[in-house]
């Protein structure tokens, strides 16, 4: 593992018009060596506030999904006339419904209403967590743990309630959480701030007292406008997980190292 020093100035996070998060200001960076683990890396950033709070995303942090979204979105856009292999699946993970629904309607040049197709997407994606995703590794013996911690745990998800509740209730994970914020409950979707700074409100626990764990570019940015460290946890299969290095706090290889980078750095 490598610890990097932090420049003084916070990174600032824009979306473009395809929804990715642009390059932020952190070069020249030193490279120290940490014996924190192999798999991860940790910015060399010391805390003010204790951490009161965990804030996790729901797709590609607890829900194995990432790889049911290309189908999830063919079979969408199948009602519209258009043939999907999940080619333009890096322009739509970790952000709004509404901003993937946007992008496939520039896409394709579709004239559909854009709460039409959020709709009937809502209602495919709730099939599918509904029967067919899974959860990663661990994820039961992580949140045990963080709750043996005294910490308070919330879910903030871009899904909508109807497909990320009784996921979570399946799974029975949805005991460990005191706040489940979903993607309709907030005006602006990732990567905007709105559902991060809704759930450290309705936690009670001031933003720079909760850490945010995160596998998306966009909901990195959505955490740090939110003035909320983060944790990034890279789906490799998908993602570069260099890119997270310039943007989140921590960069961690699985979920089972988050107890961990708790105990010894936070």
């Amino acid at each position: 593992m490598k610890v990097r020093s932090r420049i003084n100035s916070q990174p600032h996070f824009v979306p473009t018009a395809e929804f990715r998060v642009e390059r932020s200001a952190l070069d020249g960076r030193r490279l120290l060596p940490s014996d924190f683990g192999s798999t991860s890396q940790l910015l060399d950033r010391s805390p003010s506030v204790m951490l009161s709070a965990v804030i996790f995303d729901l797709d590609g942090i607890l829900a194995d999904s990432e790889t049911w979204w290309g189908q999830i979105d063919a079979k969408l856009l199948a009602e519209y006339g258009v043939t999907y292999h999940g080619e333009h699946h890096q322009n739509v993970v970790g952000v709004s419904y509404r901003l993937a629904i946007e992008f496939y309607k520039k896409a394709f040049g579709l004239s559909a209403p854009t709460e039409e197709m959020m709709r009937r997407r809502g209602e495919i994606a709730t099939e599918f967590f509904a029967n067919r995703i899974g959860l990663f590794p661990g994820v039961r013996e992580v949140l045990k743990e963080l709750r043996q911690m005294k910490l308070r745990l919330a879910v903030a998800t871009s899904s909508v309630s109807a497909s990320a509740r009784p996921f979570l209730d399946r799974h029975e994970l949805t005991k460990f959480f005191d706040v489940i914020v979903t993607g309709e409950e907030v005006e602006h979707g990732k990567p905007a701030p709105d559902i991060y700074l809704c759930a450290s409100e309705r936690l009670g626990i001031p933003a720079d007292a909760c850490l945010v764990v995160e596998d998306a570019l966009p909901g990195v940015a959505a955490a740090k406008a939110a003035n909320i460290r983060v944790a990034a946890i890279p789906d490799t299969r998908f993602v570069d997980p260099r890119e997270y290095e310039k943007h989140a706090d921590y960069v961690l290889g699985s979920l089972k190292e988050l107890p961990g980078l708790i105990r010894h750095h936070l």
